[in-house]
């Protein structure tokens, strides 16, 4: 449920998903992440935060997949939440108490690929800088947000970016075309830290490559500044697409069918489920999305369009 306050008590913000469209993970590093090299791209689902005035923090969440039959455990509303730990370190580094009500409408999934979490807690850090006066600037919320997750960064930043680092360390990238894609959200979610270990697992057992060697991400972002659209099909690419496979076999058809129903290419976003199905134009991405609800093998399939901005003050 939404925080029941006045509206002039109130501050709203959301961020956006991101797709991976060049995701390269390297072998785990002694500090357990995995060296990546990445192409974010952020596209238009947002999940939208509501902040307001409370004692300690008080966490709601609703929307997509936190229904009854969806999974609400999925969504914590407790200190495992990264809204809630975003809170507690925006006030720690401001010197404020962590005192706030926090709603999240969710139109991101959980567990889907797409940083939903990142997003939450990158829109709260920048409502509650705004409510609570702390007039953080950008680079010390990113700061902030690198010590939150690996994609809390990008949330924030938005638009195109390479990440390296476990993916947190960003260099934008300038690029002027709008890209279209279908997003076939699963009806179930895939546990991130479950796919990178059937990734090590799969390269241990000599299945893939050992990723001792990072695949460059300049035919993405090349594709991604001059176009045209084949060019960015080509090389979409996705070192967790082949462990996401091996454990949700039914991606197969996923991706089949998109390709099958005219997306000029599709691949699996980030750690999965869900699968990002690149359309040729507006148009070709509304009879996409039509094809893929038809097919039945997706709980939500929704049009979206990027880069877009990242984390920022709603009204």
């Amino acid at each position: 449920m939404t925080a029941n306050l006045p509206d002039e008590d109130v501050v709203v913000a959301r961020a956006p998903a991101k797709i991976n469209v060049h995701l390269a993970v390297g072998p785990a590093r002694p500090d357990g992440f995995h060296e990546l090299s990445t192409v974010y791209l952020a596209v238009s689902l947002f999940d939208t935060v509501t902040v307001g005035p409370g004692e300690g923090i008080a966490l709601t969440v609703s929307g997509e997949g936190t229904g009854a039959a969806g999974g609400a455990s999925r969504v914590p509303v407790d200190r495992s939440n990264l809204v809630w730990r975003a809170a507690e370190l925006l006030a720690q580094h401001a010197g404020v108490p962590a005192d706030a009500t926090v709603d999240i409408r969710k139109s991101i999934p959980a567990a889907a690929g797409l940083a939903g979490g990142s997003a939450d807690a990158a829109a709260a850090l920048v409502a509650l800088d705004a409510l609570w006066d702390t007039r953080a600037s950008r680079a010390d919320l990113v700061e902030l947000a690198a010590r939150l997750g690996s994609d809390v960064p990008f949330s924030l930043l938005g638009g195109i970016a390479l990440g390296a680092g476990r993916g947190e360390q960003l260099t934008p990238v300038l690029a002027r075309g709008r890209w279209h894609w279908v997003l076939g959200m699963a009806r179930e979610g895939l546990s991130t830290p479950a796919v990178y270990a059937e990734l090590d697992r799969m390269r241990a057992a000599g299945r893939i490559p050992d990723g001792g060697e990072l695949a460059p991400p300049d035919p993405v972002i090349a594709a991604l500044r001059s176009g045209p659209l084949q060019a960015l099909a080509a090389v979409l690419s996705n070192d967790l697409e082949a462990p996401a496979l091996s454990l949700r076999g039914d991606l197969r058809r996923a991706l089949r069918a998109a390709t099958d129903a005219g997306a000029a290419a599709a691949l699996v976003s980030g750690s999965g489920p869900t699968v990002a199905a690149l359309a040729r134009d507006e148009a070709a991405a509304v009879r996409l999305t039509a094809a893929l609800a038809g097919e039945g093998l997706f709980r939500t399939v929704r049009a979206v369009h990027g880069p877009v901005a990242g984390a920022r003050l709603v009204g």
